[in-house]
C-alpha cells in the first residue's frame, strides 16, 4: 500500500535486450516508462511475475498503450499460467471487443512452467517457481551473452529449493519490506516478507556479488537509501544498491 513510490517493477536493458519485469499497481508505469526514456516499441519481453494488484495492475494500462503504439511486432508477454488467466481475464472486461483484438495483433501471452528457459538475442530467461505460501509467483534469472546474470526473486522470501538457480549470481534481487529493526513494527514475517538484515544475509549464504534491495514500506524514503544499505551490509560483503524511483543502476 505505497503512496509515495513506485518500486514494484523494473526495466533491464543493455544495447540489444529490454526487458520490463512487472508493471506496478497502476498507470503511473507509463509516466515512468516516459521518463525513462523506454518506448514501448523497443521492449523485447514483458515478464510479470505474479497477480498482485501492485505487480500485475499496471500491466492493464502497458496493453492499453501497446493498441495506441506503433509497435509492428508481438511483445511476448510471460507468465505462469495463473498470470496470463488474469491479465486475460481482466483485459477481457474492460477492453472493447475492437480494442481487444487490435492488442492480439501487438502481443502474445507465452505461459511458462517451472524451469523453462526462453532465448531472445542471446540472452536467456529462466523463470522458477518461488514457492510462495500465498499466491503462485515465478521469479526470473537473468543470462546475459557475456554470461553475467542477475536472479529476481520476486517480493517473497528465497526458498532453498531454487539455490541451483540463483546460486552465485553477480546480481541479486530481493524484496526487503523493512528494517530488521522494525521488524516489530510492519511484521514482515507475518506477510511472507523480508528485512534488509535478511536479505544481506541470503546474499552473503548465496555468495552474490551485488544485492539491489526493492519493494519496500515508504514511510522513510529520505533516509531509506542509508538505512537500508547500512543493515545489509552489516552481514554482506557485496555491493547494496537501494534505489529509488527512475535510478538506474549502471554495470
Amino acid at each position: 500500500m505505497v503512496k509515495k513510490c513506485y518500486n514494484t517493477c523494473f526495466v533491464l536493458q543493455d544495447e540489444t535486450f529490454t526487458l520490463l519485469v512487472d508493471a506496478g499497481g497502476g498507470n503511473t508505469i507509463l509516466n515512468r516508462l516516459d521518463e525513462a526514456n523506454v518506448d514501448l516499441s523497443q521492449l523485447d519481453a514483458f515478464f510479470i511475475t505474479h497477480t498482485h494488484t501492485d505487480h500485475i495492475l499496471g500491466a492493464v494500462w502497458v496493453m492499453r498503450a501497446l493498441v495506441m503504439s506503433q509497435r509492428t511486432q508481438p511483445l511476448p508477454v510471460y507468465g505462469h499460467d495463473e498470470v496470463i488467466k488474469t491479465l486475460q481475464l481482466i483485459l477481457s472486461h474492460t477492453f472493447t471487443p475492437g480494442m481487444y483484438q487490435a492488442l492480439m495483433q501487438k502481443v502474445v501471452f507465452c505461459e511458462v512452467t517451472d524451469g523453462q528457459k526462453v532465448y531472445h538475442r542471446d540472452h536467456e530467461l529462466q523463470f522458477f517457481d518461488i514457492h510462495s505460501s500465498k499466491t503462485k509467483q515465478f521469479g526470473v534469472k537473468l543470462t546475459f551473452p557475456d554470461g553475467e546474470t542477475l536472479s529476481c526473486l520476486g517480493d517473497e522470501p528465497y526458498q532453498p529449493v531454487n539455490h541451483e538457480v540463483v546460486v552465485h549470481s553477480d546480481w541479486l534481487m530481493c524484496e526487503a519490506f523493512c528494517l530488521y529493526r522494525d521488524r516489530e513494527i510492519y511484521h514482515p514475517y507475518q506477510i511472507h516478507h523480508s528485512t534488509a538484515k535478511d536479505a544481506g544475509t541470503l546474499a552473503e549464504q548465496l555468495g552474490v556479488s551485488h544485492l539491489v534491495l526493492y519493494h519496500t514500506e515508504d514511510t522513510q524514503l529520505a533516509s531509506r537509501k542509508a538505512l537500508y544499505t547500512d543493515e545489509a551490509k552489516q552481514v554482506f560483503s557485496g555491493k547494496v544498491y537501494v534505489p529509488d524511483d527512475m535510478e538506474s543502476i549502471e554495470w
